[in-house]
C-alpha cells in the first residue's frame, strides 16, 4: 500500500491545458474521489497516475517513488475502466488470472488468488463463464476482481458504475466503499456524479476546466464551499442562486436585496458580512434550506418570501417544488404535507442560518476563509 502525490502535475495538448497545476497529497489507505463535468481534468489526471498519459510537467509520486519515467505495468496500481475491458473469449476465471499469468505468478498463488477474491465479491459461481453470459453488475464485479487478485498498492476507478442502472449503481457503490475498507487500500475514483462522490469518498477533488476548485471531506463542501463553482455542482437538485445586494440599516443590522424579495442576515453573521455592505453580491440557498412556511422546522432562524408555484413533483418523504419570483426560477426541497399548488403563491421560508454569500465578480465565497477547517489536509486512515 501507498500514499500518493500530485506535485505541480500539468497536462498539455499542444496550446491545450488540460490539467493545471495540480496539487493533491493521498495518504496511505485513502478514499480520494475526482470529480467534476466532462472534460474538467479528472480522467486526465487519474491516467498519468496509471502512466497511460504522459505528464507535461511537475511530479508523481506513488509511496516514496517519482513515477513519472516508470511504465503503468510497473507502478504497482490496478485500474478498473468504465468499460470493464473483460477479454470476451476468455472465462471470468480466466479473465481475473490474466495479468497475474502475464508476470509469470505461480499456478497455485494464481488460483488461491482468484477463487479467494471470486468468493469475497460473490461471483465464485461465475468462473467458467464468458463475459456475454454476465450481466452488467456481473462485470463489474469481474473487473473488480481482475484488480483485486494484483494485489497492488493502488486501486484506480474510472467510473465504472456509469453503465449500470440505478438501482444497481446504489448496490455497487456500498460494494466499492465496504471493499475499500476491507482491503484498506489506497482508492483513487473518477465520476462526474456528485452523489456517488459524497457518499463513497473520505475526501473529495473537485475539479472544472483542468483545475482543482477544493478538497475537502464531503460535509465540508456541501456546507463551506470554496466558490460558486463548488456551491453549485455540490448537491442535489443544486444550490439556488440570486444576484443580490448587501445592505446595511442604521441599527447595524444587514439584508440580502433581490429582484423581488429582501432577507436578513442572521445577528451571529453580521460580524463576518458587515465589511460588504453596499456590495453586489450572488446570494445562494439550497433547496433543502427553502421550506413551506406553514410547517417550519423548528430552531432555525427563518426569513420569508411569497412566490408562485411553478410544478409540483410528489416524491413520497418530500415534495420538489419549482418556485418563481420575479421571473427567477428557484427551487425548494419542502415538507410532503404542504398543500402547494401550480400556479398559486406559496410563502417559503429561508433558513437564513444556511445562506451563502459570494463576490459578484470573482464568485469566492465570502465566508470560506473565516471558516475554519483542516479537512482539505490529507485523511489519516488506521
Amino acid at each position: 500500500m501507498a500514499g500518493i502525490s500530485f506535485r505541480h502535475v500539468w497536462k498539455r495538448y499542444g496550446n491545450s491545458v488540460a490539467v493545471k497545476d495540480l496539487n493533491i497529497e493521498v495518504v496511505d489507505g485513502e478514499f480520494l474521489v475526482l470529480v467534476g463535468p466532462s472534460g474538467c481534468g479528472k480522467s486526465t489526471s487519474l491516467r498519468m497516475l496509471a502512466g497511460l498519459e504522459e505528464i507535461s510537467d511537475g511530479e508523481i509520486a506513488i509511496g516514496d517513488r517519482v513515477v513519472n519515467n516508470v511504465a503503468p505495468k510497473d507502478r504497482d496500481v490496478a485500474m478498473v475502466f468504465q468499460s470493464y475491458a473483460l477479454y470476451p473469449h476468455m472465462t471470468v476465471y480466466d479473465n481475473m488470472a490474466f495479468g497475474l499469468r502475464l508476470r509469470k505468478t505461480p499456478k497455485n498463488v494464481i488460483d488461491q488468488r482468484v477463487r479467494e477474491a471470486a468468493k469475497s465479491l460473490g461471483i465464485e459461481v461465475l468462473l467458467d463463464r464468458r463475459p456475454r453470459q454476465l450481466s452488467g453488475g456481473q462485470r463489474q464485479r469481474v473487473a473488480v476482481g481482475r484488480a483485486i487478485v494484483r494485489e497492488p498498492a493502488v486501486f484506480l476507478m474510472d467510473e465504472p458504475l456509469s453503465n449500470l442502472d440505478a438501482k444497481l449503481r446504489v448496490e455497487s457503490r456500498s460494494f466499492i466503499s465496504k471493499l475499500h475498507q476491507r482491503l484498506g487500500t489506497t482508492f483513487v475514483y473518477v465520476t462526474h456524479d456528485q452523489v456517488e462522490a459524497m457518499t463513497m469518498g473520505s475526501r473529495i477533488a473537485v475539479m472544472s476546466a483542468g483545475e482543482l476548485q477544493q478538497i475537502d471531506t464531503p460535509f465540508n463542501l456541501y456546507h463551506n464551499p470554496r466558490n460558486l463553482f463548488v456551491a453549485g455542482f455540490i448537491g442535489s437538485p443544486s444550490m439556488n442562486f440570486f444576484n443580490s445586494t448587501l445592505k446595511a440599516d442604521e441599527s447595524g443590522a444587514l439584508f440580502v436585496e433581490g429582484t423581488g424579495f429582501r432577507v436578513q442576515i442572521p445577528a451571529s453573521k453580521v460580524e463576518m458580512y458587515k465589511g460588504w455592505a453596499g456590495k453586489q453580491v450572488v446570494f445562494g440557498i439550497r433547496p433543502e434550506d427553502i421550506h413551506d412556511a406553514e410547517f417550519l422546522p423548528a430552531n432555525i432562524s427563518p426569513d420569508f418570501v411569497d412566490a408562485r408555484v411553478d410544478v409540483v413533483e410528489q416524491m413520497g418523504n418530500e415534495m420538489i417544488l419549482y418556485l418563481e419570483l420575479d421571473g427567477k426560477t428557484f427551487i425548494s426541497r419542502t415538507d410532503p404535507r404542504t398543500r402547494a399548488v401550480n400556479g398559486n403563491t406559496l410563502r417559503v421560508a429561508f433558513n437564513m442560518d444556511n445562506a451563502h454569500l459570494f463576490d459578484r465578480d470573482t464568485e469566492h465565497s465570502l465566508a470560506f476563509d473565516m471558516k475554519t477547517s483542516d479537512a482539505s489536509a490529507p485523511v489519516a486512515v488506521s
